[in-house]
C-alpha cells in the first residue's frame, strides 16, 4: 500500500469513527429527551392533587419525587406484595382512600393512583403535626407511607429511651438499627431516595440534568 493509500485509509477510519460518535451522541440526546418527556408526563396531575389535598403553597415536587422512588413513575408497576401503580398503593389502602373519596376510580388509572397516594400522604401528614419537628414532618410522613405509622411511633419510643429528640428525623435514623421487626434499611433508603429525587428537580419540577437548570430548594410549608 502506498503512503497516499495509508493516509486515505486512516482518513476513512477517522470519518467512520466520527460518524459513529455522532450517531451515539444523537441516540443519547434522543434518549435523554424521551426520559425528560416521560419524567414530566404526570406533572400536572401531581400539581393538581398536591394543591387539592395540601393547598397551593405546598411543594408538589415532593410527591413527584416520591413517585420516582416508588415506581420510577411507571403506571404499570406492581410489587411482589401486590402494591400497584405510580404510588405503589396496596389494594386495601386504595379501597380505604376510595371510601372517603368516591370520585377516585380505578387503581390502575395513573391520575387516580397519584390522587390516592397524595391523599394518603395528607392523612399521614396531619397525624404528624404535633409529633415531629416541622422541618422533618415530610420525612415522617414518607417513612409512615413506607413502613406504617405504628412502626415509626415505636422508633420514637426507642429514641426517648436513649434521651434523643423523638420528634427529629435524625433521631429515628440513629435508633433504627436497634429496632426489631422493622426492615429499617428499606425505609431509611426510601426516604433518602425521595430527598435525592427532590434535589434532582428544578423549580418547575423538571430534571435538572435534562434542562441544565438549577433552582433554589424550597422547604415544605404547612397547608
Amino acid at each position: 500500500m502506498t503512503l497516499l493509500g495509508v493516509r486515505g485509509w486512516g482518513l476513512g477510519v477517522s470519518l467512520t469513527l466520527a460518524c459513529v460518535a455522532a450517531t451515539c451522541l444523537t441516540s443519547t440526546a434522543d434518549a435523554q429527551r424521551k426520559r425528560a418527556r416521560n419524567a414530566d408526563r404526570y406533572d400536572d396531575t401531581f400539581r393538581k392533587y398536591s394543591k387539592r389535598f395540601f393547598g397551593p403553597g405546598f411543594d408538589w415536587r415532593h410527591f413527584k419525587a416520591q413517585g420516582m422512588a416508588e415506581s420510577n413513575l411507571d403506571p404499570n408497576a406492581q410489587s411482589w406484595v401486590g402494591a400497584r401503580g405510580i404510588m405503589q398503593l396496596m389494594p386495601n389502602t386504595y379501597q380505604e382512600v376510595r371510601t372517603k373519596n368516591p370520585l377516585i376510580k380505578q387503581i390502575d388509572d395513573p391520575e387516580w393512583n397519584i390522587a390516592a397516594g397524595i391523599y394518603y400522604d395528607r392523612q399521614l401528614w396531619r397525624l404528624w403535626q404535633s409529633d415531629s419537628v416541622e422541618a422533618d414532618r415530610i420525612w415522617f410522613t414518607f417513612a409512615s407511607y413506607n413502613a406504617g405509622r405504628l412502626t415509626i411511633l415505636r422508633a420514637q419510643d426507642t429514641a426517648r429511651t436513649h434521651a434523643l429528640d423523638h420528634r427529629a428525623w435524625k433521631s429515628i435514623e440513629t435508633v433504627a438499627p436497634r429496632m426489631r421487626r422493622w426492615r429499617h434499611t428499606e425505609t431509611l433508603d426510601y426516604v433518602r431516595r425521595i430527598e435525592a429525587n427532590h434535589a434532582l428537580l428544578d423549580g418547575d419540577g423538571r430534571l435538572k440534568q435534562e434542562r441544565g437548570a438549577s433552582s433554589k430548594e424550597r422547604r415544605p410549608t404547612s397547608p
